[in-house]
């Protein structure tokens, strides 16, 4: 009997150590938290901006950033009413086109959901709210679930969107239903491992963030009225607090640092900062920032400093992660995404600037800028950087700049 308990003990302990060492995001970068954990790169750009090493414009429509996985880059675009996964080389030729179902082609038509790969399996969620489970080798669906009709959900005004973050075997998602508000599937065949109810509510955009808190591994995202917290094993809610805006749209993914998790969204509600509890069970309010309203931009957070820009309240602004105090406020550029790499930050404006920012003590100073003038639609995908080279998509186009110091 005892070798059986170490057994199962061993056994248990490999799937725990399983767990928490294999969460892949493959959304603003390998923690979600906007940091690209890159080196050597350009501290200020030549004039007219970095070079333009090639650029890719038959990706149709999508607001989706890529992903560079195994020596290729895959991102999603729309073409009529079929999404399609791209799969480009490393300098920008096509290798292959995969169509993977309809997506949305009515209000802001084009893709929603940015792919999550772990290994030859592909991820990705459409507007109209099916998951599928792709083979990258072929091009082949191993599985997809509707999550309305498999989990009572129902699709939101501007199309579900969730960046889907795999934690081991487990994919998570948030339908939104009244049974099945959120869910974890099983990644290999797509079958149930859990559902909450959590607080009821419909789903919000939010994609979620998966927290390792003190050895507890805990799934947090932004539903129509509340911030949840729950357990990322075993589904039970562990904690809720009540958070909603007028449009009940929350695109932002949390920032998680040292036990305090920032949660913000636009239209005038701005953020907030909760603590978690040892255990991992409770929250306690810290702040509150209400002009600090980002609305799809993301924010990061370096050497103390939360970096974001508005939505009503259309600056760019520094808040101090202990207070929650604006240091510092401009307009010099427009609203627009952020991520951070090397010492440095560098946004994506509404208007098609693409700057880069070096962050100071409590401030910044826009050091470069340039304009994106290929692509279509609107800039709102997020940028991404690998190797030395930060990738600029605006609909049908995927431009690579070469950021690198010679």
């Amino acid at each position: 009997m005892k070798k059986f308990a170490l057994y199962f003990l061993v056994l248990f302990l490999i799937h725990q150590n399983s767990f928490s060492q294999n969460i892949i995001n493959n959304w603003r970068g390998p923690d979600r938290s906007g940091h690209y954990h890159e080196s050597g790169l350009l501290n200020e750009w030549p004039e007219g901006g970095p070079e333009m090493v090639w650029a890719f414009e038959e990706l149709g429509i999508g607001f989706t950033s890529p992903v560079i996985e195994n020596g290729r880059i895959y991102v999603s675009g729309m073409e009529g009413d079929m999404g399609y996964i791209y799969i480009l080389s490393m300098q920008g030729e096509l290798k292959a086109k995969y169509p993977y179902g309809n997506e949305i082609s009515s209000r802001y038509p084009g893709t929603r959901s940015t792919p999550t790969i772990a290994g030859n399996l592909m991820y990705v969620a459409t507007g109209n709210g099916e998951l599928i489970c792709m083979d990258l080798e072929n091009g082949n669906i191993n599985w997809s679930r509707d999550l309305f009709n498999d989990f009572d959900g129902s699709n939101i005004r501007w199309g579900f969107t969730e960046n889907l973050v795999i934690a081991g075997d487990l994919i998570y998602c948030a339908p939104g239903g009244d049974e099945f508000n959120i869910v974890a599937l099983n990644r290999h065949s797509g079958e149930p491992e859990w559902s909450s109810t959590g607080e009821g509510g419909l789903s919000a955009y939010c994609s979620p963030l998966i927290i390792d808190h003190n050895g507890q591994q805990i799934l947090t995202t932004i539903m129509q009225r509340n911030i949840l917290g729950m357990d990322a094993q075993t589904g039970e809610l562990l904690w809720s607090y009540p958070y909603a805006n007028m449009r009940n749209i929350h695109p932002n993914t949390p920032v998680y640092y040292q036990g305090d998790i920032y949660y913000f969204s636009g239209y005038g509600e701005g953020g907030l900062k909760l603590r978690l509890s040892d255990d991992g069970r409770d929250v306690s309010l810290v702040w509150e920032n209400g002009t600090v309203d980002p609305q799809l931009g993301g924010a990061v957070l370096v050497d103390g400093y939360l970096y974001a820009s508005g939505d009503r309240n259309r600056r760019w602004f520094t808040i101090d992660w202990q207070s929650g105090e604006i240091t510092y406020e401009t307009r010099e550029i427009d609203k627009g995404n952020i991520i951070a790499a090397d010492g440095m930050l560098y946004v994506y404006t509404e208007r098609g600037e693409l700057a880069l920012l070096e962050p100071l003590d409590g401030s910044f100073r826009v050091v470069s800028e340039t304009d994106i003038t290929l692509g279509s639609d609107q800039h709102w995908a997020h940028l991404v950087i690998d190797d030395g080279i930060l990738y600029v998509r605006r609909g049908n186009a995927l431009m690579a700049f070469d950021i690198r110091q010679s």
